[in-house]
């Protein structure tokens, strides 16, 4: 989520069900769920502006709910929380952890940040080229 690649001239909702449109899915359910997960990042009601209106967290966590709409099995997330301020990096976490424990969806996570580590179930390292499982502290 380093790179939001949000299409400017869409709105947030646009850009949310624009891989559903993709697939031929963007139908009432699709919107439900565009504006469900626009609500779970703390969107709600965002829905008609333009990428363009939103600061760069706002747009990271409408890059985050796009990542979510097809509902994936394996949610491959770069730096999730990078451009966000505490309160809302943790309900992004909150929201990632819900899936993966409740929706049983598998979270692979890069980070740099200590506290997004703490949250994580499985830690590795790249040492020398290698990957390397760390124990939880």
């Amino acid at each position: 989520f380093q790179f939001f690649n949000l299409i400017p001239l869409l709105t947030v909702e646009e850009n949310l069900l624009l891989p559903l449109d993709l697939n031929g899915l963007a139908d009432d359910k699709g919107v439900a769920r565009a504006r469900a997960l626009l609500d779970r990042v703390g969107l709600a009601g965002r829905g008609d502006s333009f990428p363009e209106r939103l600061s760069g967290g706002e747009q990271q966590r409408v890059a985050i709910a796009r990542a979510l709409i097809h509902d994936p099995a394996l949610i491959l997330a770069d730096e999730p929380t990078g451009n966000l301020d505490a309160d809302t990096a943790a309900g992004v976490l909150d929201l990632l952890d819900t899936l993966a424990r409740e929706a049983g969806r598998t979270v692979l996570m890069a980070t740099h940040s200590r506290e997004v580590i703490g949250v994580a179930d499985r830690i590795f390292t790249i040492e020398r080229g290698a990957l390397v499982e760390r124990p939880r502290c």
